[in-house]
This record gives C-alpha cells, sequence and structure tokens, in this order.
C-alpha cells in the first residue's frame, strides 16, 4: 500500500471521478476526506466501503467555493486524521452551456467560483497543514481546446487551473509536488447532462481506443501522481483522453 499513513482530501467526492479517486487512494492505504455539496448518498456509500475495507474516511457536506466551507472540512480533516498530505481538487463542473453573446455575468462568475475559486481556497487552506505531499487538480481537454458549444467559461476556468498548476509547481516546490489531468471524454454525468448522445458516440468512434474513459481510469493516474511514483513529476497537465488530443 503506497499511501499507507497518509491523509487525503478528495473534493467533489460523492460521484464519478471524485468518488472513484477516493475508492482508489483508499485502496492504497490513505485515510479519505471526502467532500461533497449534492452527492450525499454516493459519498455516504464511499465512507462505508472503505470503512467495511479497514480503512478510515468521512464524508462533509459543504460549498467549497465559500471560505465557510473550506474552513468546516479542513478543521474536520485534523481533528479527525491530524494532518493533510494529498489533495485531490476535483470540485467544478459546466453549470450550463451558454455561448457569450447569451451569458450573464452572474453565470461566468459561478462558472469561476466553481472550478477556480474553490481550487484557490482549498490549497491555500491546506498549506496551512501540508509540509510535504502531493496536490492532484482536475483540469480538463476543454482548457486545452477551448471546449464545446457553450463551454467557453468552464474552459477559461479550466484553462485558469491548468497555470494554476504550474505557477503552485514553482511556488510550493521541491516540498510540495503539484499537478493536473485534463480528461477527455470520461463516462461521467457531466456528459450525461451536457452532452448529446450521439456526440458521444462520435467521439468514441474518433477515439484511437475506441471508448469513452471511466471514473477508474482517472483515479488511477490521480493516485499515481499522488504518490512517490511520480517523484520527478510536477508542473505537468497530464491528458488522459484515449488519443482524442494530442499535446
Amino acid at each position: 500500500m503506497k499511501l499507507r499513513g497518509k491523509t487525503a482530501i478528495v473534493t467533489g467526492g460523492g460521484r464519478d471521478i471524485g468518488r472513484a479517486c477516493a475508492m482508489r487512494l483508499a485502496a492504497e492505504g490513505a485515510n479519505v476526506a471526502i467532500s461533497y455539496f449534492a452527492s450525499d448518498s454516493g459519498a455516504s456509500s464511499a465512507v462505508d466501503e472503505i470503512r467495511a475495507n479497514g480503512g478510515k474516511a468521512f464524508s462533509l457536506q459543504g460549498d467549497l467555493t465559500t471560505a465557510e466551507g473550506v474552513g468546516a472540512l479542513m478543521a474536520e480533516t485534523i481533528r479527525a486524521f491530524g494532518g493533510i498530505d494529498i489533495l485531490v481538487n476535483n470540485t467544478g463542473g459546466l453549470i450550463a452551456r451558454k455561448t457569450v453573446s447569451e451569458m450573464p455575468l452572474d453565470h461566468w462568475q459561478a462558472v469561476m467560483d466553481l472550478n477556480l475559486t474553490s481550487t484557490f481556497l482549498m490549497v491555500k487552506a491546506c498549506l496551512a497543514h501540508m509540509t510535504s505531499g502531493a496536490i492532484v487538480n482536475i483540469a480538463s481537454q476543454a482548457g486545452r481546446d477551448g471546449g464545446g458549444p457553450g463551454a467557453i467559461a468552464y474552459a477559461t476556468s479550466k484553462g485558469a487551473v491548468m497555470t494554476m498548476t504550474r505557477g503552485l509547481a514553482k511556488e510550493l516546490g521541491p516540498k510540495i509536488r503539484v499537478n493536473a489531468l485534463c480528461p477527455g471524454m470520461i463516462d461521467t454525468d457531466f456528459h450525461n447532462i451536457h452532452t448529446k448522445d450521439e456526440v458521444r458516440r462520435n467521439v468514441e468512434a474518433a477515439t484511437p481506443v475506441k471508448r469513452q474513459g471511466t471514473s477508474e481510469d482517472v483515479a488511477n493516474l490521480v493516485c499515481f501522481l499522488a504518490s512517490d511514483d511520480a517523484a520527478f513529476i510536477t508542473g505537468a497537465n497530464v491528458d488522459i483522453n484515449g488519443g482524442m488530443l494530442f499535446s
């Protein structure tokens, strides 16, 4: 177990990629704090499964776009586990597809807060308790290619997460490594809600591996980047898209 004795926070950990990350990190021995906003059942069942397998975990509902929500998560993590070694910033979302011409300012700000401000607040809060370890941010392929129709706000926020990752790697090294993932088409509720099925089938057909990714595919890479196996990797925005986009 390569993460035995480590403590990890996974934000947005109640479903899909976040939940898979929590389960994968726990399988490698990490204590896991799961933050969620609306996915109570998924977060609770993840905690139950981790504990049933002999691990340690808790879940906490909160709004990580606010200092209050972040502060509550930090306090409970320190109370439960005594420190923080790994932060997985997975909180985020598209909210809705809107072109610039139809986009109100409050939508733009909400997307930025959800994807970018939450990452800033979580990193800043964790630094008070992390003397070493790893931060893994979940960015997006949209941060490289601008995203699909109506996703400019989302793509911009994820591009900013990618730039933040590079800057943090320089600022926090050598003790803390910071990397990000840029997932492509992953079979999650994100695409169930926001992407037409025909578009997903077309992407599958155009991808060299001929399938969508899974949450577990992403979680495996997160676990690698969080572990000492990736000791010489920092400041990287790693593509995970089945070969749909090369960078």
